[in-house]
């Protein structure tokens, strides 16, 4: 397994998720690993599309490929899928939580004539 490329264990969660499966409506994806993983060496890398290893394939088509899953909202759904725990209801209890000396706010004013 290379640096970017996700576990299989990892695959077994997601995979489900993604289109292109057989049995899906429209063309069968060749191979979802593959391009999953050339996504994520785009984005841990920080490599532009263009530097993407030949070994993914062609990187406009890789490119479009992830465009057109955006514009579909498969990647807001595996990570909606994907996300744990629930943060929307994350509390944070602030006896633990430190604030700068700045944060205190604004120094008030004094008064003329009353020092």
């Amino acid at each position: 397994m290379r640096r970017y490329e996700i576990t299989d264990r990892q695959w077994e969660l997601i995979s489900p998720l993604l289109p292109g499966k057989s049995g899906d409506v429209g063309r069968t994806a060749l191979d979802n690993r593959l391009f999953l993983n050339a996504v994520l060496w785009v984005a841990r890398s920080g490599a532009p599309w263009r530097d993407l290893p030949g070994r993914f394939g062609p990187w406009n088509s890789v490119y479009v490929r992830f465009r057109r899953w955006a514009v579909k909202g498969v990647w807001q759904g595996v990570f909606d899928a994907l996300q744990d725990p629930d943060l929307d209801w994350l509390m944070v209890d602030s006896t633990v939580v430190r604030a700068h000396q700045h944060a205190a706010g604004q120094k008030k004013a004094t008064r003329r004539g009353s020092a």
